[in-house]
């Protein structure tokens, strides 16, 4: 049975930083490999709306949060370990 669970992520980045752009690039990646169809990617850039970063308790960029399915999960850096964020996502990769 195939999992239809929609994905909510947010990438809280600051400017267009090498590190910010990395992150979303990598994220992005993974999800069209593992999520393909369901999932949503929000970037927020705390430069443009820092009050955002209180919600989520933002304290390092990149930071990615899943939001959903719950549990909440976050994850620092610019997400180039693809082991590492599946793993701290909880995202099962695809198997054909």
């Amino acid at each position: 049975m195939i999992n239809e669970e929609k994905w909510e992520l947010r990438l809280y980045i600051a400017g267009q930083t090498p590190n910010s752009i990395l992150a979303l690039k990598n994220i992005t990646k993974y999800c069209k490999e593992h999520l393909e169809g369901r999932y949503v990617i929000e970037v927020i850039d705390l430069l443009k709306n820092p009050q955002l970063a209180e919600g989520d308790q933002i304290f390092a960029i990149p930071t990615l949060v899943r939001k959903v399915p719950e549990p909440l999960r976050k994850i620092i850096g610019d997400l180039s370990n693809e082991e590492k964020v599946l793993v701290g996502l909880n995202i099962r990769p695809v198997s054909n």
